[in-house]
């Protein structure tokens, strides 16, 4: 049984500044985005530049952190608002949802393919084989600052987080990063290799993740304010990963029959 470590959440002190490891894996996400971005951009068949992966990285932090504050407070804390309809701009208390940030990051790409004059597919496309490595870091800096740990187990690597109490937990943060984060970056990295029908690759990845995330939200603690949402088993992040994938597996065939036809 191992012990999780107490990492100090805040990486860097600079007098009154506060440099935390979840806003430093923010940056790393967004590095490998736009270093894997410019290498993917010199391929001949994408309509991006390299030199303009920058200011796609731009919208897609936007959406990224606007839809992800969004998503976290309307799926998962919508009673906090109710309450107090500032809580949504107090993002300093945490609470940031994937789920949200994609329709974010989708939103940003709808707007910068418009401003390429390309599609909306083309440029998810694009985006997609990037996207895991950035939610590895998030993960990674979810089991740092010690948060939506896993429930209780026996397996031999299970953790005690004793900041919440004394009972060993699946690190579920760590399952996340490995299959949402690194698994998924190398079957989409592998798959995009070669010139795919347009919205395979897009369809590939909500499909992935949405599986990924069904998987191991089975691990994961549910959310404490929530609790089982369907049928007693059923998590809240397991409800919205379902349209996910039947959306990723819907554009996946709309995309191989489109071009077999």
């Amino acid at each position: 049984m191992l012990t999780f470590p107490q990492i100090d959440p805040i990486a860097l002190q600079l007098g009154p500044l506060k440099i935390h490891w979840y806003g430093l894996m923010y940056l790393v996400g967004f590095a490998s985005f736009w270093a894997l971005g410019r290498l993917r951009a010199r391929r001949s068949d994408f309509v991006i530049k390299p030199d303009e992966v920058s200011d796609l990285l731009f919208y897609g932090a936007m959406g990224v952190v606007i839809g992800g504050r969004l998503g976290y407070v309307f799926f998962y804390a919508f009673d906090d608002l109710l309450r107090d309809p500032l809580y949504l701009f107090r993002i300093w208390e945490g609470g940031m949802s994937f789920h949200g940030g994609l329709l974010g990051v989708a939103v940003a790409v709808f707007l910068y393919a418009r401003k390429l004059n390309t599609s909306f597919l083309e440029m998810a496309d694009f985006v997609a084989p990037m996207a895991p490595l950035g939610l590895l870091a998030g993960r990674i800096g979810n089991f740092i600052n010690g948060e939506l740990w896993g429930r209780p187990t026996d397996v031999p690597w299970a953790m005690v987080f004793p900041h919440v109490d004394q009972l060993a937990r699946h690190p579920s943060q760590l399952y996340q990063a490995a299959l949402e984060g690194l698994l998924l970056f190398v079957i989409l990295w592998v798959f995009a290799l070669k010139p795919r029908p347009r919205g395979s690759v897009s369809g590939l990845f909500l499909l992935g993740y949405g599986v990924f995330r069904f998987v191991a939200e089975f691990f994961r603690q549910p959310d404490p304010q929530l609790g089982f949402v369907a049928f007693d088993w059923m998590t809240q992040g397991q409800l919205l990963s379902l349209p996910m994938i039947a959306a990723g597996l819907g554009l996946y065939f709309w995309a191989s029959r489109r071009q077999q036809a």
